[in-house]
């Protein structure tokens, strides 16, 4: 029997908190989803706890997980992988960081932070001028960086020492995460000064860590002063915009993780299209192929554009994994509405648009969320997100719609991030 397709939609940042506004309702709950109640009717429905419980994942673990990699035992920090996606190289004993520019003013020796993504109005170009002056104007003492913009406020920062490797255990200075070990998680709550970089619990004494916290440490203050004084960034002042006038940096990572790829380790050739760096970055390491995809256009263009490429990409892989950021941006903002019509301008351009014209018979098509977050608590936190599995040879559990709460009543019961894959590829077999 010929191994169906697999279509495999992860809606970031997709589940949330019942809220009083929405009379006890999620915010995906609340949204019209017809089109996902409809493939959660035809199929089978679960909860997943993306990378455990307690742990408020970032996306990068998260995303290890619900693609069969448990993040602890092959995450190396979500700095490198960052930085493959960037297309920075970053060898052993280099540190690299995943970064924020953020909005902060002087507090004694420190700084306090007034906003850690200058309210989002910093615009990738800005980024990129303003990563571009910090780079030809920084210089740091027996080092070297490359620092780079992305999208939006975010960036990648490779540090290099010239006195010896340079070790990841040290502390985030972005006092909103926390780390376990390699893995990035983040918090509710958080002190709103930067943190003095240090090396970690127990590495006190390793010369690599000290070396990684005096280098970072130089770095941060010197492109403090460079961005402070940007004509860029007075320009925007002047207009009673946030300057982007500080990098917070988090999740460091002394190594690029070595991977089997996924296609070794499961069978399916799968190729994706992702919107951010870290994801693409997870997609290069696990030797996916990588279908060129619209990005940094209008939402509804951009789902409508996604789900024409889906028909088509579908053709060329046993599988697809789409990764689609929507829904976790307007939860930061504490914005449910935005939240919701996010939601529903998924359900009804991209899904509306691949399912009126795919053959379900031959594809088994998952969707799910990397995690869940709150719009309540503007934060990633640790609760189930829903997951359906539907077409090919499945047969209906008897939940009618796709949310949170109906999730609970479905055939699939309770799953680790890490057990979603299996189910897919013994499904497509099927």
């Amino acid at each position: 029997m010929a191994l169906k397709k697999i279509l495999y939609v992860i809606l970031d940042g997709l589940g949330d908190d019942p809220l009083d506004a929405l009379g006890g309702k999620t915010p995906l709950e609340a949204a019209k989803t017809p089109h996902l109640d409809s493939l959660a009717a035809r199929g089978k429905n679960g909860y997943v706890v993306t990378v455990g419980e307690g742990i408020a994942p970032e996306s990068d673990i998260a995303v290890f997980s619900v693609l069969g990699y448990d993040p602890r035992e092959h995450h190396s920090g979500r700095g490198p992988i960052e930085a493959v996606g960037a297309g920075i190289e970053v060898n052993d004993g280099d540190l690299a960081y995943r970064v924020n520019f953020a909005t902060v003013e002087k507090d004694g020796d420190g700084w306090i932070i007034l906003d850690r993504r200058v309210g989002r109005s910093l615009s990738s170009q800005e980024a990129h001028d303003l990563a571009e002056e910090v780079q030809k104007r920084v210089s740091i003492g027996k080092g070297s960086f490359e620092f780079k913009a992305t999208v939006g406020h975010r960036g990648v920062l490779v540090l290099r020492s010239e006195e010896g490797p340079l070790s990841a255990e040290v502390e985030n200075s972005d006092p909103a995460y926390g780390r376990e070990g390699s893995l990035g998680v983040a918090k509710e709550t958080f002190d709103d000064h930067v943190v003095r970089v240090a090396p970690v619990s127990g590495h006190e004494d390793d010369e690599s860590a000290q070396r990684a916290s005096e280098l970072t440490n130089d770095w941060l203050r010197k492109a403090f002063e460079v961005l402070d004084a940007s004509e860029l960034n007075k320009t925007r002042a002047a207009k009673d915009q946030m300057m982007g006038n500080f990098i917070l940096t988090r999740d460091g990572g002394d190594h690029v993780p070595k991977l089997e790829s996924f296609k070794s380790k499961f069978g399916p050739e799968m190729g994706c299209f992702v919107e951010m760096p870290v994801e693409l970055g997870i997609a290069r390491l696990m030797g996916m192929g990588v279908v060129e995809a619209p990005t940094g256009i209008p939402a509804e263009q951009q789902y409508e554009e996604w789900a024409a490429l889906t028909l088509e990409a579908i053709n060329d892989y046993d599988g697809l994994y789409v990764h689609i950021k929507g829904p976790d941006v307007p939860a930061h903002d504490g914005d449910h509405q935005g939240k919701i019509k996010s939601i529903e301008d998924i359900d009804r351009i991209y899904f509306g648009g691949v399912l009126s014209q795919m053959d379900l018979s031959g594809v088994v098509i998952a969707v799910t969320a990397d995690h869940s977050t709150s719009c309540a608590r503007k934060a990633h936190t640790d609760g189930p997100v829903p997951l359906l599995i539907a077409g090919g040879n499945i047969t209906p559990d008897g939940v009618d719609a796709y949310g949170e709460s109906a999730s609970r009543h479905g055939a699939l019961g309770y799953l680790k991030g890490t057990e979603i894959m299996p189910h897919l590829v013994t499904a497509a077999k099927a």
